[in-house]
Formats: structure tokens, C-alpha cells, sequence
């Protein structure tokens, strides 16, 4: 699909050369045909007018107006009255020319920003219809308005120093806010001064690392299965040895982390990728006394522990040894990964050394949206969402666990204490690839704990079914175009039960039907009568199941009438 360029002209470089012999109306078709064989200017893509053109290259506007006539007759180009010039849709790359390539999509790297893939497996062939791809947060229900009045605060409150190259560290306000927060919802012993901002867990591992290595480390332990391949990737850009330490029910194995003789150890204490155990009590202990009498550094990944459920709140490993930790956290899970936006709580002795990693990497992250962050968090709005997302996973980990109980009861779920990310046990006589094997033929993505051990190892058959980002048509019980069922809609007026779907295409009828393409669905959020509404979540689907858009509390539902519900 072409770019649709705005404005009155869009820029296009060419060259002319008027000491040559060639005629310029010569050079400049031969160098738009070269443009549009090649792929520099693509199908569909719009040229600028003959005018601005002209003005640009100093020609005068009859030599461009002949010079696209004729490319035009050449069929190059196309033209219709009171529209753009643009490149006719036959004018296709020529062979043997060359091509500007498109990069292709790369996963992300390192820390607990890989969660979001979940292995090769994941990217391999077309997107399962559902998919339990873990580490990626509900994006659908990320906060736009929210997020958007942040950003206009910011722009307007911001002051005019604040547009120019700052502290590297990042924003002053942020890191306030930010200590404040850590503070009182980690626990976390922690000064603004001390802190990082960086884009991620990803640079936050390629910051710490570095700078431990320029002291003396030259081998960093991680957790096993855990984050195997980017801790490595990270580690050998620092030039340090990374080897794994075994995980059990209790967390890592700190006398098996000792007898490594690392100098650093990565984890993620609060809620382990991707087993879901806690670091017991008494492991906190011990790996706090390690840390002080190995003279070592703790790198503590806290990448979903906002999200717990029937558990009590678990402080961060950085409470119990300020000087021992170094911290990282992001908003990665808590908001969306595209913010790239993160901290590194540093241990006193390591921030000056962390600080010069991140000037010398990319000068600091982009300050208006670290400002529009600290926005959202001191208003409180950040914590609203959070209590709402809360409350929302919690009921898809229910769903989870029911469905399997009922559908599965052989399987056993664990790490389910927190986060949206569980942890399946197969029975011995099952085997991760040919259940991985058996759901992608029917269309679903499941994916095997083996991708996240060291040695890649298949047993003990476990798969990681992760219940964040899956808001599709089929995931909220509304089968799509095509499959055999019906949704279940309401047939009894005038109540309209809460969770209960209503699906239509205009005003939206009481009945029972399949979704079809442009259709939405409401999901009730009070009770709705005659003569009497209710606020309602919004949901549009295309043909596919694929929720296009979302909308709570924006529109009510009703008054409802017999026979048909009013739509937004």
C-alpha cells in the first residue's frame, strides 16, 4: 500500500546536470523512469506537482508538464483531473533492475521484553487464530485517552529547556515520580539520582553488564529455563562469560549460582520467567548473603509484579540490599511494549558508571515521553489502569484454569500467583512438539517450555500458555464467518444480564446470529432494562474474529426496547 503523502507537494530528490550534452527534459525522464523501475518510487505513490517541481530544479514548468505527459503515454504514470500525478499501478519493477528491499520484522532482544516472543515457534508461519503467545500485555486495552492527555500536559507544561539535550540519566521528574512509586508500591530503597532511564529491560541489560564488566565481572549467572539466549547475547557484548543456574520450586539455586563463581546473577524474583515461582524467603536470604560475600551484583528483572492475585505482596529483592542491586524495571507489561520506556534502580558505586554506558549508547530516551509517564503516574491514572487491568487478568486466569479443568483435567496449571502468563504440566504420555504440532493444524499457538531452557531440552513436557494479549472474536466466546455456533445474545426483555453479549450491525438486535465483518459487539457492564441504560464495553471484529476497535464506558447501552437494543 502506498504511502499517502499529505501537504501540497512531497519532496523528491533528483539530480540535473547543465554542463551536460543531454537535454535536461531527457535527464529528468530518464531519471523518474529509473525511480519508479527500480521501487524508489512505488505504485500508487504520488509525485510532486509540475509547479513545485519546476520551482525546485529551477526548470520552467512547461519542460515538466511535457516531461510527465510523456511518462504518461509511456504508462509510467497516471493522471485524473484534480488529482495527483502518481505512479501508474503497470509500472512495476523491471528485471534485472534493483530493488529497495523491505526489512523484515525483527524479534525483539533481550530480557523481559523477549517474553514478548515466545520462541522461533512463534514466528514461524501464519498467526495461529488463537494464540497463547506469552509476555505481551493486553493491548487493546492500553489507555489512549489517558495517555494522550499526558502527552498534551506534557507539551504544554513542559519547560523550553527541556527540548534540548538533557541528563542522560533521563528526566529529573520522572526519576522523582519514579522513586516515589518504587518506593511505596516495591519497596524499594531508592534516590532519584540513582536511577537510569533507558528504553527497556533490553538496554537496561546492555547498560548494567557493560559497566559491571569495566569493574572486573567476567561471568553472570541466569536463571535456567529462563532468559537464556538474550541474557547470552548481552552478556557477549560485554565480553562476559553467561552461564545458567537451575531453577526449582522455590526460585534459583543460590548454591548452585555460588559454585559458578559469577560475579553477577540476572533474575526475576517476584513472579521467575517463565516457571511462575516465587523466590521463597529463605532463597532471598541467601542470595543476599551471596551477593555480599562473593562481592557480587544482583540484576533484578521486577516485570510483572503489579499483576498478583491470591498471593500477598512480595517487596523487591532491592529493598534488602540497596547496594547489591541493581534494578530494572519497565512499563513494557503495564502499559504496552511500544513505549520503550523503562529504569535502572543502580546500586550508589554503579550509577555513574551505568550513566556513562547510556550517554555514550544513544545521549538519553525521549523526554516528552518520560515527561507524559511521570504525568500519568503522579495523577493517578496509572494506577487506575493498573487496578483495571488487574482485575481483568484475574478473570482470564479463571477462565484458563476452568477451561482446563474441564477440558484438560489430566494438565496441571502452576505460576498463576501473578502476572498473565501460566505454566501447563503435560501427563507423562504426552510430549511437547506433537501437541504443539497438533494445535497449530487446528489453528492455535501453543508453545513449549523447551525454548526457554539452556540445554533445550523437552522434558519434563510443560507448555507456556500465556492469557494477556488475546482479545479475538473466538477468545471472547463469538465463533466468526463461517464456523458452525451461535453466540449466546439475550433472548429475555427487559433485563439484560451483565457479561452477556449483544451483536448486531446497526441498532443492535436481540437474537442469535454469527458475527459478521463490521459487526460489534457490547458486553454489558451494569444491568440494562426497558426504559432504563447501562454503560457497555464496545467491541468491533472483521472477518477474521480480529477486534479492530474498543470502546468502555464510552457509549450506554439502551434504553432497551423489546426486540432491539440501541447502539452506540
Amino acid at each position: 500500500m502506498p504511502v499517502q503523502w499529505s501537504g501540497l507537494s512531497p519532496e523528491l530528490l533528483l539530480e540535473l546536470d547543465r554542463r551536460a550534452a543531454e537535454p535536461l527534459r531527457s535527464q529528468l525522464e530518464r531519471q523518474l523512469r529509473d525511480a519508479i523501475r527500480s521501487g524508489r518510487l512505488g505504485v500508487g505513490e504520488r509525485l510532486p506537482s509540475s509547479r513545485e517541481l519546476a520551482r525546485e530544479l529551477g526548470l520552467s514548468r512547461g519542460l515538466v508538464q511535457d516531461c510527465y505527459a510523456q511518462l504518461q503515454a509511456e504508462g509510467y504514470l497516471t493522471t485524473q483531473v484534480g488529482s495527483a500525478t502518481r505512479v501508474a499501478a503497470r509500472a512495476a519493477a523491471t528485471p534485472g533492475q534493483a530493488v529497495v528491499p523491505r526489512a523484515e520484522p525483527q524479534p525483539p532482544a533481550g530480557g523481559s521484553d523477549a517474553a514478548a516472543t515466545a520462541g522461533p515457534n512463534a514466528r514461524a508461519g501464519a498467526r495461529p487464530a488463537v494464540d497463547f503467545a506469552s509476555g505481551v500485555p493486553d493491548l487493546t486495552s492500553f489507555p489512549r485517552a489517558d495517555w494522550a492527555w499526558a502527552v498534551r500536559e506534557a507539551c504544554r507544561a513542559a519547560p523550553t529547556a527541556s527540548f534540548g539535550y538533557g541528563d542522560p540519566r533521563g528526566s529529573e521528574q520522572l526519576r522523582e515520580v519514579l522513586a516515589a512509586y518504587l518506593r511505596r508500591v516495591r519497596a524499594a530503597a531508592v534516590s532519584p539520582e540513582r536511577i537510569v532511564i533507558c528504553t527497556g529491560f533490553a538496554q537496561g541489560l546492555n547498560l548494567v553488564l557493560p559497566a559491571l564488566a569495566t569493574g572486573g565481572v567476567t561471568r553472570v549467572g541466569f536463571e535456567d529455563p529462563g532468559y537464556s539466549t538474550s541474557v547470552a547475547a548481552a552478556a557477549g557484548r560485554a565480553g562476559i562469560d553467561a552461564v545458567p543456574v537451575p531453577v526449582d520450586e522455590s526460585g534459583i539455586d543460590v548454591t548452585a549460582l555460588a559454585a559458578t563463581g559469577a560475579g553477577a546473577a540476572v533474575l526475576t524474583p517476584a513472579h521467575q520467567w517463565p516457571t511462575g515461582v516465587v523466590l521463597s524467603p529463605q532463597r532471598r536470604l541467601q542470595l543476599v548473603e551471596w551477593a555480599a560475600s562473593s562481592d557480587a551484583t544482583i540484576i533484578e528483572d521486577d516485570y510483572d509484579a503489579e499483576f498478583r492475585y491470591d498471593r500477598d505482596p512480595v517487596g523487591s529483592v532491592q529493598g534488602l540490599a540497596p547496594d547489591r542491586v541493581a534494578a530494572i524495571g519497565t512499563v513494557s507489561k503495564s502499559l504496552a511494549p511500544s513505549l520503550r520506556l523503562g529504569w535502572v534502580v543502580c546500586p550508589p558505586w554503579l550509577a555513574g558508571a551505568v550513566a556513562e554506558e547510556k550517554a555514550g549508547q544513544d545521549r538519553g530516551s525521549p523526554v516528552l515521553d518520560q515527561l507524559a509517564l511521570a504525568i500519568l503516574m503522579e495523577s493517578g491514572r496509572f494506577d487506575r489502569h493498573l487496578r483495571r487491568m488487574r482485575s481483568s487478568y484475574a478473570k482470564r486466569r479463571v477462565a484458563l484454569v476452568d477451561a482446563l479443568a474441564r477440558h484438560a483435567p489430566d494438565v496441571t496449571v502452576t505460576g498463576l500467583q501473578a502476572g498473565f502468563h501460566a505454566v501447563a504440566h503435560l501427563p507423562g504420555r504426552l510430549a511437547e512438539q506433537p501437541v504443539i504440532a497438533a494445535a497449530r493444524e487446528r489453528s492455535i499457538g501453543l508453545y513449549g517450555m523447551s525454548e526457554h531452557r539452556s540445554s533445550r531440552s523437552p522434558s519434563p513436557a510443560q507448555l507456556v500458555l500465556g492469557f494477556g494479549n488475546r482479545r479475538r472474536a473466538r477468545d471472547l466466546g463469538i465463533p466468526v464467518q463461517g464456523e458452525p455456533g451461535e453466540w449466546n445474545a439475550i433472548t429475555d426483555v427487559p433485563g439484560v444480564e451483565v457479561g452477556s453479549f449483544i451483536v448486531g450491525d446497526g441498532p443492535l438486535e436481540v437474537g442469535r446470529g454469527p458475527v459478521r465483518t463490521g459487526v460489534t459487539a457490547a458486553l454489558p457492564l451494569g444491568r440494562a432494562g426497558v426504559g432504563r441504560s447501562c454503560p457497555a464495553a464496545w467491541y468491533t471484529f472483521n472477518s477474521n474474529g480480529e477486534m479492530t476497535g474498543t470502546a468502555t464506558n464510552t457509549h450506554a447501552i439502551g434504553p432497551v426496547h423489546r426486540g432491539s437494543l440501541s447502539g452506540p
